[in-house]
């Protein structure tokens, strides 16, 4: 179990629990089963980015609302972006920011390389 592994799992429970989801009810909306769910909570498993995204989707948060504050994006990267976007429909900023979030994250996550 990685430390982030257990941040990941630990930001989940706490996000699920302070909308009154069951782990049931989140796997659901998933479209998981509840033992995934109980193994991110556990950091028995990790989730992918892109399953992150869906968690975030779904829990009503950005998706550096699950990662440690040292893997999270100067906020003013993300201002700069969305003030070029400006005249975009809030929708538009809005898949725009989960999008940019999305990329970042999987940055964040992803495996260094093993040197050669």
């Amino acid at each position: 179990m990685s430390a982030l592994s257990k941040h990941i799992g630990n930001k989940i429970k706490e996000l699920r629990t302070a909308t009154g989801m069951k782990q049931t009810d989140l796997a659901k909306a998933l479209d998981v089963t509840p033992n995934t769910v109980s193994r991110w909570e556990g950091a028995v498993n990790q989730p992918s980015v892109t399953e992150l995204d869906r968690l975030s989707r779904v829990l009503g948060q950005p998706i550096w609302a699950f990662l440690p504050s040292e893997l999270k994006p100067a906020t003013e990267e993300q201002q700069l972006l969305l003030s070029a976007t400006g005249d975009l429909p809030a929708e538009d900023l809005e898949e725009l920011r989960r999008y940019a979030d999305f990329v970042r994250a999987r940055r964040a996550l992803k495996k260094p390389e093993k040197q050669k």
